[in-house]
């Protein structure tokens, strides 16, 4: 992907591979980040495990917690506060509808994607007269890697990465949350309007 970025544009392209839920990471990430200023920073990364809670090993989920609020968090604060002294940045974090209401079978997930909408709402709140847009991205069923790999046989549509960016990059700086696709919204719209117990039993029939 690094080289066809390269070819297609003309651009300096740095990977690095490093795990989110090490203790060092954001320190690994500076260090390979140097002196380099972020302009726009997009947390996409996710740590999930599908099944009851009990059954899933503490380790599962306290990773869960690292990967999904500990590092965005982190790394937030870290490039965030750069971003607010030169006046100018964005942020893109990555929620999910499943943290919209209680997802059972997906609970710490879902927990951690319910403190992903909160966390960027509210920094929207805080930045937005600072010249740093925040945006959380509610997205719905996406064609990734990883959702593919847990969760390939969710029922209703499944949106393509693509969709996802354009629709997300196209609210940054007017919203401080959004979900990506009509047929997303329509849902969180009529699941919204449904009681609190019911909107979790029909999650849960999905999962």
């Amino acid at each position: 992907t690094a080289e066809r970025i390269r070819a297609a544009h003309g651009v300096a392209v740095l990977t690095l591979a490093i795990d989110l839920s090490a203790p060092d990471m954001a320190e690994q990430i500076a260090a390979g980040v140097a002196e380099r200023e972020i302009g726009l920073l997009v947390y996409n990364a996710a740590f999930s495990r599908v099944g009851a809670f009990l059954d899933a090993p503490l380790a599962d989920h306290l990773k869960t917690l690292d990967v999904n609020c500990r590092a965005p968090l982190t790394l937030v604060h870290r490039y965030g506060a750069a971003m607010r002294g030169r006046g100018r940045g964005g942020i893109v974090l990555m929620g999910s509808m499943s943290g919209l209401q209680g997802s059972p079978r997906l609970a710490s997930y879902a927990a951690s994607k319910a403190f992903a909408r909160v966390f960027g709402e509210s920094l929207w709140g805080e930045l937005r007269s600072t010249g740093v847009d925040v945006l959380t991205c509610v997205a719905g069923a996406t064609r990734t890697p990883g959702f593919e790999a847990v969760a390939s046989d969710t029922p209703g549509p499944v949106m393509e990465p693509r969709e996802v960016v354009e629709q997300a990059l196209a609210g940054l700086g007017r919203t401080p949350s959004m979900i990506p696709g009509l047929s997303n919204r329509v849902a969180a719209w009529v699941l919204g309007k449904l009681p609190r117990k019911q909107q979790v039993l029909v999650m849960g029939a999905a999962m």
